[in-house]
């Protein structure tokens, strides 16, 4: 091959492409296990080989490009293709291996509970859990479907697409029997606010789901709660609200079954509808393999 048609290393276009992906060489260097030094050393060699910048560096970070956005699509789908035959080379002795992606919270309140339905029908196919709490630091390639919260533009990379799981959804206030019972019944949010507790979640669900934006969604005028009970995953606080300690904002659809058993009950009436779904994700470009195909078909038609 000619110096003029040679392919730039593969582990530059992987440090592009994760650049490109993650929006920036801090979070590209977590992804690939690499310093920042080694992420920005291989882009400029790529960028070096290729006689023009991908990026532009600004202070508030990464932008492609109008040649990176052009180079970043084919690049993007070269690696997904080529992610897709390795794993399809992989697992060629089991082709009846299914990996799914989620994050904590979903897979164990909400798809472990379905799971067993799927696999009393499909009982020769196997199942791999993927536990990501992000979807943005998906890799394609290491997974099949991933089911997630998907609100379009702000929660999931455009390299995913999605699939509404549910056709509507309801958050509301919940909390355990047993908080009720210590606490009182609450006459009113202002009162919520004002002497009961509040679980708050730090991590990407508080970019478009806080108590301020339920409470101004109800048409009141927030103000700062007097008492809460923060922590950075919300798996950890829906067992903080199950086991008493406070109220939680939670989706009644992925919460069905808690509620549904009386281990959760609403501290008030008041609902809001969810701005984002519970959603099945596939890596654009991606072609189902017939397990992935079955759950699809399985999924979609018994959840909206």
């Amino acid at each position: 091959m000619s110096s003029r048609h040679a392919l730039p290393p593969l582990n530059c276009l992987s440090a592009f492409e994760a650049a490109a992906r993650l929006g920036g060489i801090t979070r590209a260097s977590a992804e690939l296990a690499l310093t920042q030094s080694a992420v920005s050393r291989r882009i400029q060699r790529l960028e070096e080989d290729l006689g023009q910048p991908l990026f532009e560096r600004r202070l508030s970070g990464l932008r492609l490009t109008p040649a990176g956005e052009r180079y970043y699509r084919v690049v993007r789908q070269v690696l997904l293709d080529l992610g897709d035959i390795s794993a399809e080379l992989r697992h060629r002795p089991d082709e009846k291996l299914l990996t799914l992606a989620s994050t904590p919270t979903i897979a164990s309140f909400w798809l472990a509970r379905q799971l067993p339905d799927f696999q009393r029908r499909y009982p020769d196919i196997s199942i791999r859990m993927l536990i990501v709490e992000n979807p943005a630091r998906l890799i394609p390639g290491e997974f099949d479907l991933g089911i997630y919260y998907h609100l379009p533009g702000e929660v999931d990379p455009d390299w995913l697409i999605a699939e509404p799981i549910f056709d509507v959804e309801r958050v509301a206030a919940l909390c355990s029997p047993a908080y009720l019972q210590r606490e009182g019944a609450i006459a009113s949010v202002e009162e919520m606010l004002a002497r009961h507790v509040l679980l708050v979640v730090e991590d990407h669900f508080n970019d478009w789901l806080t108590w301020r934006n339920w409470y101004e969604a109800l048409g009141g005028q927030w103000r700062e709660p007097a008492r809460t009970l923060s922590a950075n995953s919300y798996q950890l606080l829906m067992n903080a609200t199950l086991a008493g300690q406070g109220i939680s904002l939670g989706w009644t659809r992925l919460l069905e079954h808690e509620l549904n058993d009386g281990q959760l009950v609403k501290a008030l009436d008041e609902e809001i509808d969810s701005s984002g779904r519970l959603s099945l994700l596939t890596p654009e470009g991606r072609r189902d393999s017939g397990a992935a195909a079955l759950f699809r078909q399985w999924l979609l038609g018994r959840s909206t």
